[in-house]
């Protein structure tokens, strides 16, 4: 038998009834199911992403707070600067209030693009990173 470990963790109220919502409508029995099962998600998609390798073509979407973190803006510009030959585009989209979302197209070596997305994770104010990406090498196999 898997030995459980107990946790305690703070959530915004507004993020806790929206996990709520998601598990009823799944058919979760236990919120403790819920985030156990969001969590082997999360683990597997993080190894997953670690296992790319190689030349890769895709976007990283990234939606913050820009009043929630102090100069996001501005260090969300300083790291694109830093990784601009692996960025085609960039599209910033006003949302909701305070919130904006903004959608890089990148193109290159897979680890530098995983550097990019993971340095604008750890950013006050980013409230979500999603890298995807398909291999470049077969694009250009395919378009000769």
């Amino acid at each position: 038998m898997t030995r459980v470990t107990r946790i305690s963790m703070s959530l915004p109220k507004e993020l806790l009834e929206e996990f709520d919502e998601v598990l009823r409508y799944r058919g979760y029995q236990s919120r403790s199911k819920g985030i156990r099962d969001a969590l082997k998600d999360y683990i597997v998609r993080y190894q997953w992403m670690n296992e790319m390798e190689g030349e890769r073509t895709g976007t990283v979407s990234v939606i913050y707070d820009r009043q929630r973190g102090v100069g996001v803006i501005d260090k969300i510009g300083d790291i694109q600067h830093d990784h601009r030959e692996y960025i085609d585009a960039v599209m910033r989209v006003p949302l909701t209030g305070t919130k904006s979302l903004e959608v890089l197209v990148v193109r290159g070596n897979i680890k530098k693009i995983q550097g990019l997305a993971e340095k604008m994770m750890g950013l006050k104010g980013v409230e979500h990173v999603r890298l995807t990406s398909i291999s470049s090498e077969n694009d250009r196999a395919e378009k000769n």
